[in-house]
């Protein structure tokens, strides 16, 4: 199914989508990175707040490569997820309702994921140069010494992705397989 969504995203419409579905994400969302993540729950661990507040939004992993003049970012293409999954669980019952990478993620995120009604995206790696189509503006709001790590807040217009995991615990990378194999 194709569904055009806003972000933030409120908790029932995370809840209605499916893994396999293909959504165009519009409004605002979040990058954090291995070293964003850390340092995140580095603040949390001493009881400090969030450089953001992770209720209903979106992480995207992501890491840009340098803008372009008159663009808002350079390329845009995701990173592995599962470099962020010892964080995720914490994030995601602190309200985070969805996270966009690419790969396999844990147990213990599929388990919060579920917990949470929350979701977990796919975005295509390897086509960076067209994701950054979709973003409109991108603004350093955390951590600006990590570079291409900072934390930023992107605006994006119909941005791709497909449901990988979502809120009832189902996992497109293992129905496909499934699937495939009956072929």
């Amino acid at each position: 199914m194709e569904r055009h969504i806003t972000a933030p995203i409120d908790q029932r419409t995370a809840k209605e989508l499916r893994a396999g579905d293909y959504i165009y994400i519009t409004g605002t969302i979040y990058t954090a990175r291995d070293a964003a993540h850390k340092r995140m729950y580095e603040a949390l661990e001493r009881g400090e707040a969030l450089p953001l507040d992770v209720q209903n939004n979106v992480i995207y992993y992501m890491g840009p490569s340098p803008a372009r003049e008159g663009r808002p970012i350079g390329s845009a293409g995701p990173t592995t997820a599962s470099r962020m999954d010892k964080y995720a669980p914490k994030l995601l019952d602190m309200g985070l309702i969805g996270m966009i990478g690419k790969g396999k993620r844990s147990e213990a995120v599929k388990e919060a994921i579920v917990r949470n009604g929350a979701v977990y995206f796919a975005a295509v790696g390897g086509a960076g140069a067209l994701l950054a189509g979709s973003i409109k503006a991108s603004e350093v709001i955390a951590y600006d010494d990590l570079g291409t790590e900072a934390i930023r807040r992107l605006e994006v217009e119909n941005f791709p992705v497909i449901v990988v995991i979502d809120s009832q615990g189902n996992n497109l990378y293992e129905t496909a397989i499934r699937e495939y194999c009956k072929l």
